[in-house]
């Protein structure tokens, strides 16, 4: 049988995804700096990059934010739930 959610997860889940997706930026960051020792990743319009490059960072921060993601919503519906 399938709870229903308890109210306090709509704004622990919308508080929980800002910080989740400020984290995730903020790691994407770090290992792009460390991947490449350039400050930032390219822009899918720059001119001066290859595609390769562009998409090694999309995917690479596309995976990122899907893990953060899945940890922070899943942390946060456990965490209610024991509540």
């Amino acid at each position: 049988m399938k709870r229903k959610p308890s109210l306090l997860m709509r704004p622990l889940g919308l508080m929980a995804g800002v910080a989740g997706g400020l984290a995730a930026g903020w790691a994407f960051k770090q290992m792009w700096r460390m991947a490449t020792g350039e400050d930032d990743a390219p822009d899918a319009t720059d001119p001066e990059r290859g595609w390769g490059e562009i998409l090694t960072a999309a995917a690479l921060q596309g995976a990122i934010f899907a893990l953060v993601k899945a940890t922070v919503d899943r942390a946060t519906a456990v965490g209610v739930r024991r509540r």
